[in-house]
């Protein structure tokens, strides 16, 4: 990994990590986003975190360009020593897969995309080498996946599969966006998985939607009073397939505020996860079910 920086208009420097998306570049960002943000440097106005990068926003008339670029580049040293574990949460996520809501929507744009013949599952499938969308789903929710980042719109994560590199699901992003995507869509592009937080455009596949509310500006659902935005970089999520009557319960059970998602706290582990995945995950799926 090689850090590269760069202007962001007058008021903004980007700092990137890698091109490619990791778990040991997620880790460096933080630490270097951390380092900058213990500085306290008075210019700083703002710092938006990334997948593998951020960006920081200053004010211009109180320091040159060139000297908080200068800055940030200093505290790099701390990035590479910086802490590779976390205290976090795992969730557990409970999705409809192949519901009729986003069936129906990706009907409607078949033309836009790759493989008009069959489902936005059916494709996944077949490009990811299984035998069947049954094979497929068992494989998307059968490991957890770390939340990376949040935004794009309020309150979307972004998700990647904690498994070994050369497992990860990829599907590519429709050949032209859709105008439509139901809210709380289960979306998947490149390798980054994705909980669509409002209804909207989008070009990610669709495999199925979640009746968990994630963002709610009215801080009305229980669980969402302290905050409207549900999820936080360093999250774990665990999918969990349920039936339409499971998805009309949860559904119910959130407009009534009896109902919130299984919580556990974890400790997520770079260096341990990198030694063994399957240990690690084994480790966070313990602690999930013995809440």
């Amino acid at each position: 990994m090689k850090t590269r920086y760069s202007f962001g208009g007058d008021e903004h420097v980007y700092v990137e990590i890698d091109e490619e998306m990791s778990l040991d570049a997620f880790f460096v960002a933080l630490s270097l986003r951390n380092a900058v943000a213990e500085a306290k440097i008075p210019c700083v106005t703002e710092i938006c975190p990334s997948n593998a990068s951020f960006e920081v926003r200053f004010d211009p008339d109180v320091i040159a360009p060139d000297e908080i670029m200068a800055r940030i580049k200093d505290l790099e040293h701390k990035a590479e020593a910086g802490e590779k574990r976390i205290d976090t949460r795992i969730i557990e996520i409970p999705v409809y897969f192949q519901d009729p809501w986003t069936h129906e929507t990706l009907m409607r744009f078949r033309e836009r995309h790759q493989d008009p013949s069959g489902s936005d599952l059916d494709y996944a499938a077949r490009i990811n080498g299984y035998d069947s969308v049954a094979a497929f789903i068992e494989a998307y929710h059968s490991n957890p996946w770390f939340v990376s980042m949040v935004g794009f719109v309020a309150g979307l994560p972004f998700l990647y599969q904690l498994v070994e590199r050369e497992r990860q699901i990829e599907v590519p992003k429709y050949l032209r966006p859709r105008t439509d995507t139901p809210k709380h869509t289960i979306g998947h592009g490149g390798a980054f998985g994705c909980i669509y937080s409002v209804r909207g455009a989008g070009g990610y596949q669709m495999f199925g939607i979640t009746p968990v509310t994630i963002y709610d500006p009215t801080q009305s659902v229980s669980y969402l009073r302290d905050f409207m935005v549900f999820f936080n970089p360093g999250d774990i999520v665990k999918w969990k397939p349920v039936d339409r009557a499971e998805f009309d319960r949860i559904e119910a059970g959130i407009k009534a505020g009896t109902w919130a998602p299984r919580i556990a706290p974890v400790t997520f582990d770079l260096t341990e996860f990198n030694a063994d995945v399957a240990g690690s995950n084994a480790k966070l799926m313990e602690a999930l079910n013995g809440v």
